[in-house]
């Protein structure tokens, strides 16, 4: 949780300055990041907490507030790092960005722009993993936005008919881009509309690492165990505007103030110093700060992708190249 915590604090200072935006006035500094970013600060249990069940096997998909997924799978932070600053060793070859963000390697199958989009991706990897028989589950985070979105809806009916070895995870921070997500939702939520689809779900405090990892393990081994898919709803809460360079004014400040109060890395860090283990914390907490610190360096000092790189990874439908 700390590391993710370090790298979304030192890439929101990277993307601000330079131009105007969301109320902000321009810097003379330019921003090192180019483009606003979404971040997951106040989230980072819910990430921690599901992934640390999981092996390099198991798929993941992401959203477009999925840097701290990406770090929990397992990918290199420097690497990240540098496909924010738009770097030629950046995931992508800088040329992806923040929302973009894969790394096969360790079954992160990508971040992704467009709300609820990840859940048909994830169905359709578990679907290849029972095809092939292989021995892993899929992974699906997303947002309380993305259960208005009619794939959220198609996804968990796929996965239920085809009993799919699929966890779905609701990040649920009560707030869509700019807009209370409750005024413009009907009924309960994530949790009740999979259990009308048949789906089993669990609702857990998203703030409370050992909660969610409770909830994630058991879900995980039934899972495994032949039960078909499982949904996680986790009640979580977004510390930041929509994007890096918001802040957030259209906020009740009340409600973000009782947000910043049980966050969640503060509450375990006090539970684990109350416990005894104030030396591992820090240590832990430098180590975290340390390795965002050299992905920061490492991603300024990296080069910029070569121009003839704008031509390659192009998709095209094979009537040609352009000229």
């Amino acid at each position: 949780m700390v590391r993710i915590r370090a790298f979304e604090d030192a890439a929101e200072i990277a993307s601000q300055g330079g131009v105007a935006a969301w109320g902000k006035e321009a810097s003379s500094t330019p921003a090192l990041v180019r483009g606003p970013l979404h971040l997951s600060t106040g989230q980072e249990a819910v990430a921690a907490g599901v992934c640390a069940h999981l092996t390099p096997a198991d798929l993941l998909t992401s959203t477009h507030r999925g840097h701290g997924h990406t770090l929990a799978k397992g990918a290199d932070p420097a690497r990240m790092m540098c496909e924010l600053f738009g770097r030629a060793t950046g995931y992508n070859g800088g040329k992806g960005g923040s929302m973009h963000i894969a790394d096969f390697s360790v079954g992160m199958l990508g971040a992704n722009g467009v709300v609820a989009a990840g859940l048909p991706i994830a169905v359709g990897a578990a679907q290849g993993l029972k095809i092939r028989g292989v021995d892993a589950i899929a992974v699906c985070f997303f947002g309380d936005g993305a259960i208005n979105r009619g794939p959220f809806m198609e996804a968990l009916n796929w996965a239920v008919v085809y009993h799919l070895p699929v966890l779905f995870v609701c990040e649920d921070n009560r707030i869509s881009a700019t807009t209370a997500s409750a005024p413009m939702t009907a009924g309960p939520g994530a949790s009740a509309r999979a259990s009308a689809m048949g789906i089993a779900a669990v609702q857990v405090d998203g703030t409370d690492v050992r909660a969610v990892s409770n909830a994630a393990e058991a879900l995980i081994r039934e899972i495994r165990a032949g039960s078909g898919p499982r949904l996680l709803h986790a009640l979580t809460d977004r510390h930041k505007g929509h994007v890096s360079v918001d802040p957030g004014t259209y906020r009740d400040p009340a409600a973000v103030a009782a947000a910043l109060a049980r966050d969640v890395i503060g509450r375990t860090r006090a539970q684990l110093v109350a416990q005894g283990h104030a030396a591992q914390v820090e240590q832990i907490e430098r180590e975290a700060q340390a390795e965002i610190d050299a992905a920061v360096a490492t991603a300024t000092a990296a080069p910029l992708p070569d121009p003839s790189a704008a031509y390659t990874d192009i998709q095209n439908t094979g009537a040609g190249v352009w000229a």
